[in-house]
Formats: structure tokens, sequence, C-alpha cells
């Protein structure tokens, strides 16, 4: 597996890992499994896992599943959480943090995953609707104190806009972008520009479309028979050659779909390949 350096300095391979549907939705199989998926993961090479502590249900929570699976934590493992959402009475994202909460948050992270230092922290923009352009400035400065502080290694942005970068960067530095794109979803192509300019990483959210693929099925499916490999493993190879600075982090509760993902490294697409996804990206548009 290739690696980016994260911040300049973390390596990190290009395929990670995302927690959310180990604790959401109908990927979560219960903590045993969660467990032994993550276990898996690292065995397999990945080394960057993501994670939020809004990510859960019930008991079942991402953070505490993380910490069962994996503490002592591998010396190269890089574990990012976002930060921003409140959680309502029954436990679900309800409002947006002020300035002023982002310490709880931060250090409640801390607690739950059992370190004295965040790896990456992520400021989640806005809620489930399109990215928007309200200043950030002011919440992501509390982050940049909290890193200057020693608890934060690297700071990061997720649902953002290419104006908020910019916001941001005036500011302190930024790791990553975490933001909507997939060969299902290509609208998000100017922050990736962005990013790759100024060696940021770009973490693509729903790597597999999210549930919404929205491209041609047939020419996904058509690409994938000629490599003898699924149509989720080009999406993923597909991310990894659109961009140096993309990391895909692909989540699954299945053993079988997690070998299957990391797999996807070892994918090279030809020109005609990408040219064919990209066509069938803009005739779905």
């Amino acid at each position: 597996m290739t690696t980016f350096p994260l911040g300049g300095e973390t390596p990190v391979n290009r395929i990670g890992f995302g927690a959310m549907r180990l604790a959401l939705g109908r990927s979560a199989r219960g903590s045993e499994a969660g467990v032994a998926v993550l276990r898996r993961a690292v065995e397999l090479g990945v080394n960057h896992i993501d994670t939020a502590g809004f990510y859960g249900f019930g008991d079942l929570r991402a953070h505490e599943l993380i910490r069962r699976a994996l503490a002592p934590y591998p010396d190269d493992l890089v574990i990012a959480t976002k930060v921003g959402p409140l959680l309502g009475a029954n436990l679900a994202p309800a409002g947006e943090a002020r300035a002023d909460q982002l310490r709880g948050l931060v250090e409640d992270d801390l607690r739950r995953l059992g370190v004295d230092r965040l790896d990456l922290v992520y400021l989640r923009v806005g809620g489930l609707g399109p990215v928007g352009d309200e200043p950030i400035g002011e919440r992501f400065a509390a982050l940049a104190e909290l890193r200057s502080e020693g608890l934060i290694r690297h700071l990061g942005l997720s649902h953002v806009s290419a104006a908020q970068l910019a916001e941001a960067r005036s500011i302190a530095p930024v790791a990553a972008v975490q933001n909507a794109f997939s060969v299902h979803d290509q609208g998000d192509r100017a922050v990736l520009a962005e990013c790759e300019r100024a060696g940021i990483a770009y973490v693509p959210y729903f790597p597999l479309g999210g549930g919404r693929p929205s491209i041609d099925q047939t020419r996904l499916a058509e690409v994938a028979a000629r490599h003898g490999a699924t149509p989720a493993q080009v999406a993923l190879a597909w991310l990894l050659a659109v961009s140096p600075v993309t990391l895909p982090i692909p989540g699954t509760g299945s053993l079988d779909h997690l070998a299957e993902n990391v797999a996807a490294a070892g994918l090279r697409l030809t020109s005609a390949d990408l040219a064919a996804l990209s066509a069938a990206s803009e005739t779905s548009a």
C-alpha cells in the first residue's frame, strides 16, 4: 500500500478504515464483530482509522470499539476523529458546538479513546445538507489553541467549501479535508484540486457512494470485469488514481468486505478505464 505524509510528517497507508458502519446502520453487527474487523484491518496494514464521538447507537459506540480492539495502540496508527455536532437526548446529532464548547468535545474524545493526544481532529461543519459558506474561523481557532497546548497533533476540516478551507488555513495549518467525493459524486473537484496544490490530504467520505450510486453501473461493471475485480474495488482504485492526495476510508462490518477493500490498493486502472468512468459520471450528471 502506498503512503501519504499526513501534515507533511505522519505517513499513513492510503486506504484507511471508516468506523461509522461498525456502530451505525445495517453494517453494525455488534461489538464482537466490530472488534474483530478493527483488529483484522490493522493486521492487513491499515494504519488510519476514522471515527467520531457521535458514531454510535445505544451502547454500541465507535470510540469504545476502537479502544477495546486496539489499545494499547500501535505506534504507527493514526486515529482521526471529528468534533462539531452536539448530541441530543437520543444521542443523535442535534446542533453545532460553539467555539467555547469544542474543548469539552476534544477532552471527551481523549478520555473515550484513552489517549493523551489526538492524532487528527476535524472540525465537522454544518448538518446533513449541502456544504455552506458560513464563517468557521472562531471555531477553528479554538481547535488551533488546543493544538498549541499539545492535545491535538493535526487539524482537519469536514464538509467544507473552498472558501472555508481558505479561512481555516489563514489561522492554522490544515492537514486533511474530509468531504463527500466518489466516482459517483465528483462535484468537489475544486476543493480536491486545492488540497493537491497545498499537499493536504483529501479524505473522501462515502467513497463507495454512500448507498446512492449515480453513475452508469454498466460501465463500472465492465471495468471491474476487465480486471477480475468487484465494482467496489474499482471505485476505490479510481479514488486512488484520481489524485495522489486522496485517502479513501471505506467502512464495513464484514471481514470479507474488509479484505476486498484493502486489496483495491493493488488494482491499477488504465487511462481507458479512467476515461470510461469519467464519461459515465458526465452521462449521469
